[in-house]
């Protein structure tokens, strides 16, 4: 489970850093900062992988009501524009520009850090290991996740209320039969297959389903 050691080692306050959706074919990435209250910290934070929707959302609301939040969003269209990894490095300093108030240090899950003048550490696999991190993937997943089921409402199709965005085979047999909407991200190969043949007014090719990670 995580704990709080890593923010003992670093200046107050200290705040965790997490993303959600590097890799769904649709809708933004997100990112998430959080500064962690002394006491009275919410109980049962875990990686947001690790949790159920409704232990989310219950987690999301007590952590908003007790700490410090920032959430940074990055739409498909700036994604296709600077690529999906600085896409989130952007995410995640809008994330903490938002906190209103600077960080003594940032833990933030992953091994690569945004090109910004916080100090701060990288930690693989933080969301299991820190609190503050664990947090901010909470928050992260739930507000991107919140963001797809509500786009859903709008396109149908493709079954975000349930894949978020994720390659699915249900969602690409839906960019196959309908093409993309505003929302894909074009940069993205299984959107850019299904798309240019439907320009082109042929069939398109089978699209390669990939596993999750």
């Amino acid at each position: 489970m995580p704990s709080r050691k890593h923010e003992k080692l670093y200046p107050a306050p200290v705040c965790g850093v997490d993303e959600a959706g590097r890799g769904p074919l649709a809708g933004p990435v997100v990112a998430a900062a959080v500064i962690l209250p002394t006491r009275n910290c919410p109980r049962g934070l875990d990686d947001s992988k690790k949790l159920t929707a409704t232990t989310r959302a219950t987690l999301y609301e007590r952590i908003r009501e007790r700490a410090v939040v920032g959430v940074g969003i990055v739409e498909p269209d700036e994604i296709d524009r600077l690529n999906i990894y600085w896409a989130t490095m952007k995410a995640m300093t809008l994330a903490v520009e938002a906190l209103g108030c600077p960080p003594g240090h940032v833990l933030v899950d992953g091994n690569r850090l945004p090109r910004w003048s916080y100090p701060a550490t990288a930690i693989v696999g933080g969301d299991a290991q820190a609190m503050c991190i664990a947090a901010a993937s909470i928050i992260a997943k739930h507000t991107r996740d919140t963001i797809m089921i509500r786009h859903a409402e709008a396109h149908p199709h493709y079954g975000w209320h349930s894949n978020k965005g994720y390659g699915c085979p249900h969602h690409l047999k839906a960019l196959r039969e309908h093409g993309p909407s505003p929302l894909h991200r074009r940069s993205f190969a299984p959107v850019a297959q299904a798309e240019l043949p439907l320009e082109q007014g042929i069939q398109p090719p089978p699209l390669v389903v990939r596993s999750r990670q």
